[in-house]
Parts: structure tokens; C-alpha cells; sequence
């Protein structure tokens, strides 16, 4: 029987990698992104993982750092809601949330401890007075880590879920949609990012988003071949769409 495994491996990662690439007009003019390498690649760890272990360091890496900078992004769109969280610059406050997860644990007082969907739901909802980039950042990190077991290294023994990871991209799929459609009472966005006008066309938050998605999709698919499992797939209108639990 012929081994499929080594070039799912391949057009997985490369798909993966490709997603990674800067393709944006609107960042054409930022340093071209190095291809993701492993920082402990010719260490004893690399002989304890196989190739998808390596392909969701990757790809929750790279998740990670599309959401790090859709928070700066979001501060400098709506500079209100960073002031009501500190009074640093808005790249002290995404290295503080990014950087200090061994000190906080991505629970923050500020909005009460919530994580994963409860956060995405505080970030939206019309009582809520504060920081609205805070948990909806959070609420998007805190569900990716626990669709990847809380766990960003993976070796052989790990088991990732490609159903976890499959629910975890429509819901970044539904989170984007609130984030471009969610208003308040009086009609105003809660929080502004892609902008389109006369004058100026920015849908870099829409491409952001739709490399995360793009990325974690293609390791479902990956994960789903490797382990032979099939992935129930949900077909849901985004507009009354809810989030997948996993």
C-alpha cells in the first residue's frame, strides 16, 4: 500500500507556509517575514517529534503572532480602548498580554478571568464599559490554546483533536464577523477595523483573519488524514451563527 503520509505532510506544510506569506498591498512596505523555523531544531527535542507535531508548532505559532498583531491593529484603530485599559502605547500593552502568559495566564481581572467565547461575548456586549480589544484578543487566544490541549510544543505522544481544530477555525470565522458587523444601540460599530471609503480601502483585519483560518483549516484536514478520523463539518449563517464548543 502506498504511504500517503509524507506528502499530505509536504502540501500541508507548504499550504501552511504559504499562509504565513505577506501578500497585503497595505504591507508592502514592512520587512519580508522570514519562513518559520523551529528555534530548537538541532536539539534532542527535534528526535521526540514527528512531522505534524512539528506542522502545530507552526501553525499555532504563527496563529499567534497573526492575533499579536491584529491587537496592535485593533489599538491603533481604536485608540479609546486602549486608554481604558493603560496609558503605555499600544505595542507595551500587546507584549505585556503576549509575552506574560507565564505571569498572568491570559486571566485578567480587568475582565473577570474570562476566556475563550465568554470573553469573545464580554467584548460585545452593550453593559460592558471597558478595554473591548482586551477579551475579544483573549477570547480568540485562550480558545485557539485549548483547541491544541493548552499546549503550544507537541511531541510524539501528543493527540490533537483535528475536530478541535477544525471548530476552532469557524469560530474565528464567527468572531470575524462580529468584529466587522457588531453594532450598538445607537448603530455604531463596537470596535472599527477594516475600513472602506472614497478615499481609503483597508481590509487588512479581513486578510488577517483569513490567513488564520486558511492555516488552521489546512492542519485539520492534515490531522484528519494522518489519524483517520472524519471531521463533522457545520454550515452555519455567521450572522446567527454560534461558536462550536470543542
Amino acid at each position: 500500500m502506498v504511504n500517503l503520509t509524507k506528502p499530505i505532510v509536504s502540501a500541508v506544510l507548504l499550504s501552511l507556509l504559504s499562509a504565513c506569506a505577506v501578500t497585503s498591498a497595505d504591507t508592502a512596505t514592512r520587512p519580508a517575514k522570514a519562513i518559520p523555523e523551529q528555534s530548537d531544531r538541532s536539539t534532542i527535542n527535534q528526535l521526540v517529534k514527528g512531522d505534524f507535531d512539528r506542522m502545530a508548532d507552526v501553525e499555532i505559532r504563527e496563529n499567534s503572532e497573526s492575533l499579536r498583531l491584529l491587537m496592535l491593529k485593533l489599538y491603533k484603530r481604536n485608540p479609546h480602548e486602549l486608554h481604558k485599559s493603560t496609558s503605555d502605547v499600544a505595542e507595551k500593552m500587546v507584549n505585556w498580554v503576549f509575552n506574560g502568559e507565564a505571569q498572568h495566564h491570559y486571566k485578567f481581572q480587568a475582565i473577570n478571568n474570562l476566556q475563550g467565547t465568554e470573553a469573545l461575548f464580554l467584548a460585545f456586549n452593550a453593559e460592558y464599559t471597558g478595554d473591548r480589544v482586551l477579551p475579544f484578543i483573549v477570547g480568540l487566544q485562550t480558545m485557539l490554546l485549548k483547541a491544541h490541549g493548552g499546549k503550544t510544543d507537541f511531541y510524539f505522544n501528543d493527540n490533537i483533536d483535528p475536530q478541535h481544530i477544525y471548530n476552532v477555525a469557524r469560530n474565528i470565522e464567527i468572531a470575524a464577523w462580529k468584529l466587522a458587523n457588531a453594532r450598538d444601540a445607537t448603530g455604531k460599530l463596537y470596535l472599527l477595523s477594516n475600513e472602506i471609503s472614497e478615499t481609503e480601502r483597508n481590509l487588512s483585519f479581513e486578510r488577517e483573519f483569513g490567513k488564520m483560518i486558511g492555516r488552521t483549516d489546512l492542519f485539520a484536514v492534515g490531522l484528519a488524514e494522518k489519524s483517520q478520523r472524519l471531521i463533522s463539518r457545520v454550515i452555519q449563517n455567521l450572522a446567527t451563527a454560534l461558536f462550536l464548543p470543542f
